[in-house]
Formats: structure tokens, C-alpha cells, sequence
């Protein structure tokens, strides 16, 4: 496959990601760092040359260690916010993102060996959505409180 869509524009940049929504026992899958405070989905951005399902199947056996199927698409979203990582801190970011959820098996146990862009060790960790913990996208904690069969459309702006 090629490279990240993640494209340097106008002093900004545009970011074209997935998300995987895996759940379990009430819980859903998320990702964190000792560099960030908060949590973010399994996920990361498509190739060029890669569809979102195909990103999505990889970025969830990179993160976790596991092949998962997907379900279904749950959500599309637009997100404006400025960057915090060492390339892109202080640049406004625009992300499309397409976030699906997966089939979980019974024994689905996962395995963090990933990093971040900037070398730092991921690790995983189950939230329920009544924890409220601060986390990436922000609608997670309200939404996968009561997953429904439509595809919905977010669109969120933090760049102040």
C-alpha cells in the first residue's frame, strides 16, 4: 500500500482516518499513551490506494494483535482541532474520519505492541461508557452507551 493519508496543506493539515468500536461485556476498546492525557480510538489514518474497510482490518491487527471482521459502519466525522503531536503542534488539523464496528469474538484477548507516530508505547484499555474518561471522539462516551443500526454524521470543532 502507499503512504498515510495525512496531507501538510496550507499550513495545516488534512487527516483521513478510521476508527474500530470494539465491545465487550458493556465495554468498548480504546488507545492511550504516557505522553497524552486522554484516550483515543484504535485506529489510525488509510494508505492512498486502501479503502477504509481495508484500513480499518489492518489498523485493528497492528493495534491489537488480532484479525477482526467488521460489523457494520457507525459513524462519519469532520473534526477540526489543532495538533499536539511534535510534527503538527500548533497546525490546524482537519480529519475525516470513518469509525466501524467490529465483530468481537468470545475470546478476543488483545495485544498492544504499537506506537505512536513519535515512538511513544500505546497500551489498551476497556471504558465503559458511564466512566466518562476524557477520550477521542468525543461522542463515544454518549453514543456507544446505546449502539443503533444507523450510520451517524459528527461534525466537531475544537480549534479554540
Amino acid at each position: 500500500m502507499g503512504r498515510d493519508l495525512c496531507i501538510d496543506y496550507d499550513g495545516g493539515v488534512l487527516n483521513i482516518r478510521v476508527g474500530a468500536i470494539i465491545m465487550k461485556n458493556g465495554r468498548f476498546l480504546m488507545v492511550g499513551n504516557r505522553k497524552h492525557d486522554y484516550l483515543y480510538s484504535v485506529g489510525g489514518r488509510i494508505q492512498f490506494g486502501e479503502t477504509a474497510a481495508e484500513a480499518v482490518v489492518r489498523e485493528v491487527r497492528e493495534e491489537t494483535g488480532r484479525d477482526l471482521e467488521i460489523d457494520r459502519l457507525g459513524f462519519v466525522t469532520e473534526d477540526f482541532f489543532i495538533g499536539d503531536s511534535a510534527a503538527k503542534t500548533g497546525k490546524l488539523i482537519y480529519e475525516l474520519g470513518y469509525y466501524f464496528y467490529m465483530k468481537t469474538p468470545p475470546d478476543f484477548e488483545p495485544v498492544c505492541e504499537s506506537f505512536t507516530e513519535e515512538g511513544n508505547r500505546e497500551y489498551l484499555v476497556w471504558v465503559a461508557p458511564e466512566e466518562g474518561r476524557k477520550m477521542y471522539p468525543v461522542f463515544f462516551n454518549d453514543e456507544l452507551r446505546r449502539p443503533g443500526p444507523l450510520i451517524k454524521y459528527f461534525v466537531t470543532d475544537q480549534r479554540e
